[in-house]
This record gives structure tokens, sequence and C-alpha cells, in this order.
């Protein structure tokens, strides 16, 4: 396929594909389709690379061979437990260099001295110095965790991160050796209660799993809970969050405070006057209003947090807060300078790192603390929904939902400095689905500056996502292995693949994992490469399978029988509309009434009607279905076909057992469709309230058929 714009010359292909930007990608037709490129000189830009010439390039490429002997040691050293391996060490040449290796306190401590091998190489000119290479070896009897490598010599002070991981996460006991287990997908805000404050929150959510595990349900999967703006207008998609570390406030429950039962009268007053108003819209079955309900919840929690704590729980504060870490005081301090600057352009002092930024930190000391309050009271209620749900009899509990990345303004890309790429936008390219590919927006992880930093800001926020999780979805987690690379200004079609090394970022996922106790899910829909499937599995990765997306070589479905065992197999996903509104064909209807459709109307309901008959016709060949069946019947014959998968997990849209129709979330919209606001509701729309949740016949039908 020709290109419009000048490809890369071969030398800074090369350039490119040692920074892991691969210039050419598979085409929406037939071969090749080559980057421009602007796009590959943009892309190297965001490493700190100038290659605006072919001069500077030369000068990249020279530079970027001598880097690993710039370095005393490589900055991170990432193994599996079992496997030794030999690590650099760069000194001036004929000079000695001691190594020792310290072991994580957690893996008991302690030290071990790495033994130096034979390596016979050539000492290198490096700028102006003659440097040689020696080569250590670290034993293959390492013990999982987070080790540090010490350096020592004349022309050696060095040290760096050593990172054992596991060769595999292993399934919990009752999933081995081909056991599996089901449990419920839900959008934690659509989930309210009488008791809710216009959003479903953490008090619902530990009754939803309690109720779910007294049902058979062992696990419940919800959508991310990372935080969002705090101040309104609040982002409605749980997707695009300010940071993945952190917890939003917005699904606290202000009552289950422990501080909230001793307030004095006039505040519990104002506590009361707060929740009115946002009480009132649990029943309204329109798009949920999360800024009025911040509103109102964010004043009763600063009533809450100004009447202070016990000496007890203001030393438990202090400790989660030690606990956190500078991570916390920072996104505490972000979101004080959300408030003060929002709407505004911030000044040059909000910048972390600048000399004004300490100052700002001690004027805003209060609201810093009040922050640091809010994620301490979400994490209590968070770590008392888990228990609920495992102590109502589920044996995996909270499923959370890890986004694929953050907000461009938001906390971690004020926080995390060089770790995300500047100018540069997430998305995915051109395809047989939307030819226009897709920017998401989100800045990516810099492959080069995290492994600079020993993996620290990736393990730190995996640590708090699984902090109180029996398992873990990571959304679209082909981005451990490549993530498609789009330059501000640039349209999502002109954008470039740049590799990470998914042996690191796998492997630390599943060393946080197994620490945790946690299942990890990989979302593989779309196009993922076979080997990645097979790698992930490797691993002990679980993958997703979709009903509607498994089809047969003949092109239909999939037998069940066929799906993977390390899946999480279900009939939607939140991209979807529910079962009953699939059946209905109001995907089609939808996307035709906001202009989304690529072929006429008649057209594409013809291919559902096809898709749809021709699955009603899989129900009847296996005895699932009778004639003249209702949309209770087929919806819940649906189920017991997926139930038939070797799958280890089999998820149930929450959706699906009340009769939803209408869609999550629209791809493709914005302000055009409410994405992320539709409550619980039945067929009909009205509203579906956890009170009235278990009791209402289409779930109790249904619950038994996935018992059957």
């Amino acid at each position: 396929m020709a290109s419009e714009h000048p490809v890369p010359s071969e030398r800074l292909d090369a350039l490119a594909h040692a920074y892991g930007i691969v210039p050419s990608r598979s085409g929406v037709s037939q071969g090749t389709r080559a980057t421009s490129e602007a796009t590959v000189v943009a892309a190297l830009a965001a490493f700190g690379i100038d290659a605006s010439s072919p001069e500077k390039v030369e000068v990249a490429l020279a530079h970027r061979e001598l880097d690993p002997w710039r370095r005393v040691l490589p900055p991170t050293v990432v193994l599996r437990q079992g496997h030794g391996r030999d690590v650099p060490v760069h000194v001036t040449h004929g000079d000695p260099v001691r190594l020792v290796l310290h072991l994580d306190p957690e893996a008991g401590g302690g030290s071990r001295t790495p033994e130096q091998v034979e390596h016979n190489e050539e000492p290198r000119e490096v700028d102006g110095r003659l440097v040689g290479r020696a080569m250590f070896r670290l034993p293959d009897d390492l013990p999982l965790g987070w080790h540090e490598l010490e350096a020592e010599g004349p022309s050696a002070r060095a040290r760096a991160t050593v990172v054992v991981v596991p060769q595999r996460l292993e399934l919990p006991e009752f999933l081995r050796p081909d056991g599996s287990c089901w449990g419920f997908m839900a959008q934690l805000y659509s989930v309210r209660s009488r008791a809710s404050w216009g959003v479903g929150d953490f008090a619902d959510l530990a009754e939803l799993g309690w109720l779910a595990g007294r049902e058979g349900a062992d696990f419940l999967l919800v959508n991310p809970l990372h935080a969002a703006e705090p101040t309104v207008p609040m982002t409605p998609s749980p997707y695009l969050p300010t940071t993945r570390r952190f917890v939003n406030p917005l699904y606290v429950r202000v009552e289950e405070i422990t501080e909230t039962a001793y307030l004095s009268p006039a505040e519990r007053s104002l506590v009361e006057w707060a929740a009115e108003p946002a009480r009132a819209l649990n029943e309204d079955s329109g798009p949920i209003d999360r800024d009025a309900a911040w509103t109102a919840k964010k004043e009763a929690l600063e009533t809450v947090f100004a009447a202070g704590r016990s000496a007890g729980r203001q030393a438990q504060l202090d400790a989660f807060r030690a606990e956190q870490g500078q991570g916390l005081e920072d996104f505490a301090l972000w979101c004080a300078l959300h408030e003060r600057f929002d709407g505004g352009e911030w000044p040059p002092e909000a910048r972390l790192g600048s000399p004004g930024i300490d100052a700002l930190r001690a004027e805003l000391a209060e609201r810093v603390d009040f922050f640091c309050w809010l994620q301490w009271v979400a994490d209590e209620q968070l770590r008392a929904a888990h228990r609920a749900a495992l102590d109502g009899g589920m044996r995996i509990g909270i499923m959370h939902d890890l986004a694929v990345g953050v907000h461009p303004a938001g906390a971690d890309t004020w926080a995390l400095g060089d770790a995300l790429a500047e100018h540069i936008e997430v998305g995915a390219p051109p395809d047989m689905y939307n030819q226009q590919g897709q920017n998401w927006s989100q800045p990516p992880w810099r492959p080069d500056e995290l492994e600079r930093m020993g993996y620290a800001p990736y393990r730190d926020m995996l640590r708090t996502v699984l902090r109180h999780a029996g398992a873990l979805r990571v959304d679209h987690v082909i981005g451990l292995f490549r993530l498609w690379w789009i330059p501000a200004g640039h349209p999502a079609t002109d954008g470039v693949y740049v590799y990470y090394d998914h042996e690191a970022l796998v492997g630390i996922l599943c060393l946080e994992a197994q620490r945790a106790g946690a299942v990890v899910i990989g979302e593989d829909l779309g196009t993922v490469e076979p080997w990645v499937r097979d790698y992930l599995a490797e691993r002990g990765i679980l993958g997703t399978s979709v009903l509607w997306f498994e089809t047969a070589d003949d092109g239909g479905l999939r037998p069940p029988e066929e799906y993977r065992r390390l899946a999480l197999s279900t009939i939607t996903t939140h991209d979807l509309p529910p079962t009953a509104g699939y059946l209905a064909e109001e995907h089609v209807a939808l996307r035709s009434e906001l202009g989304l459709l690529t072929e006429p109307e008649p057209v594409v309901r013809s291919w559902a009607r096809r898709e749809r008959e021709a699955l009603l016709a899989v129900l009847r060949e296996r005895g699932l279905l009778g004639v003249d069946p209702s949309e209770r019947q087929v919806v819940e014959a649906m189920h017991r076909l997926v139930r038939k998968a070797p799958s280890a997990l089999v998820g149930v849209a929450l959706t699906d057992a009340v009769g939803e129709r209408r869609a999550q979330n629209q791809p493709g919209t914005d302000t055009e469709y409410p994405n992320w606001k539709i409550p619980l509701g039945d067929s009909t729309g009205r509203t579906v309230l956890l009170d009235e949740l278990f009791a209402h016949p289409r779930l109790r039908s249904l619950v038994a058929a996935l018992r059957g």
C-alpha cells in the first residue's frame, strides 16, 4: 500500500526499532502500511530523541549503542523464579568492582554476593574513558520479590532493581485442574439502594457481594473504581480516570464512616440535609447525575472530617498515610491544587518539582489532609465490601477492573513526570470495525523511563488496585505488549506501534497478583496475535471469550465446549447492549439514531436478524429452547449454553438478570449518548433498586438456570 507521506529512511527506521518503535503495521487491506516519517520523528521525540535530520539520526544511533556502557548497572533486571541471569557491569577498564544483592524484606531479607563469571569482551572508548564490561551471575534460587543490586568500586557506585517474578500465576485450588465458577458483572454506580446518594457506593457493593455470594456467585466484577476529578464536572467514564492508583471517593457511604455515628445533632443535621436531594435521585430512571451526587456527598464528608477522630483512629489514618507514602501525598496535593485552580491555567509553581511547590503544599496542608483522609475511609469501606462478599460465600470476591490509561490532564500525568510520554495519545489503528482508527486521548507509559524507575509506578498502581481484590481484569491487555501511539495533533490513522518489555510487565503483574492472592484476567478481544494469547496462558493469565465474538471457521457460532480453559467467558460486554437489547436489535436502532452505521439500516438489521436466528437454531438443536420462547427463556438458554464451556470463570451481566435493554456505553460517542450514566433498570426502563434486586423474578429464574 503506497504511503501518502514520506516514509522513514533505513537509518531512521533502525533508530526507531532501537526504541521499540515499529514503523509499519498490517493494513486494513492486504499488505502493510508504512508509518509516516513525521510520526516516527514525533514518537522518538517522546523518548527525548531528536531525529529531525539525517545527521541527528546518526548521532542518536551512536549514542544509543553506547548507552549501556555509560551505566554501571542496567536500571532494572527482571527474571523468572528458578532462572539465573548474567548482569553486565561497566567500570573503568582494569578497576575492581564488588556486587551485593540485598534481598526483599518481604521475602525474608538478607543479602547474597553474585559471582563474577568469565567474560571476554574488548573494552570501549566511552566519552574519553576506556570502559570494560564484567559479568556477574544472579543465582537461580532467588526468592520472589523486589531486590536491590549494589555495585561498589573505585569507578563504580550504582544500584539497580532486581525483580524475581513467578513462572506462572496459579489458579486457586478450587479451580484446579478443571473447576469452574460463575459470578456477576456490574457497573457499581448503576446499582443503587434506597440509602444511596444517587450513585451506587461501597456499602451497596458490600450488600451486593454478600447477597450474590448467597446465591452461588463466586465473584463480582465491577467497573474501574479509579479516582476522578475532586470537583464537578466529573468525567463520567470510569475508563478515563485522573489516576489508576487511588479510588474515587464518590463511592464512599457517609453513614458508614465510624465518625459519622458520633456527630453532634447539629453536625448530623448538616449530613442529612446534604443527603436529601441526592437520595431523591435513587429511583430516577434517567441518566445518573454524578455531579449532583458528589456535590452533596462532598459537603457531608467535609462535615465528618472536620469533626475529628479519636486518638486511635487518627493513628490508623497516620499509619495509612505512611504506608501509601509520597504517592498519596502527591495525589492529595494535586486534588487540592485542582480545587484551587480549577477552570483556569495552573501557575508554574504548581508543577511538581518546581521551587514553589513546597510553599503551596504548606498553604494547602489542610486540604491535603482532607483528601488523604478520603482515601483512607474509601480504603476501609472497600476492604469491608470485599470481606462481605467472601463472608457471603464467594470464593474469589470482588474482581476489580484496571483501565488502560489515565486522563491527559489528571493526577498521574502531573505526578509521574517522565514516566508518561508527553505529546502522545493512545488509541487504536484503523481496522475493519473503524476505518478512522480510535484516539483514547490517554498518555502512555514511556518504556525506557519505567525501566529506569525500576517499574515502581507500575508496581505501586498494581498494589493499590489489588489491595482488596480477589481478581483483577486488565482492560486492553495487549497494552502490556504494544500500544498504538498517536502524536498530538495527528489523526488516529497516523500512529505507530511502540513495543514494551512484556516479560517485565506481565511478570510484575503476576508477582503482585500472587502476593495478593488474586486471579488475573486479560481483556484480549480485538486484534491480538495468537502468540500473545498463548504467552498469557503460559503465565497463568486468563483471557476473555464473548459468545457473540466466538465464531467457528464456517462463520457460525463456536461451540462453547471449544472455548479456552483459561478464560472468563461471557455473553456480552459493557460495550454491547445487554442481551435482551441485543436480541431486540437495540444496538442497530441506537447506532442508526446516532449516525454511526456504515451500511444502510435495513442491511445491518438483516445481519443482526441472521445472527439471532443462527443462535436460536443452536439453542434448539441442543434442547435448551422450546417453541415460541419468551425473551427471558432465550436469555436463560444462552447462559446455560455458555455454562457448558470449560472456562474457569463465567460472567453474568447484572443487566441480563433484570431484563435491562439499554447499553451502558456506545463506542464512538461522547455527548451524543449518556455513556456510563445508565441506572440499573428492567425491560421497561423502570429502576431496579438493590433492596428488591434479589427478589426480582427474572434474577431468581436466571440464578436457577445457572445452578441447574
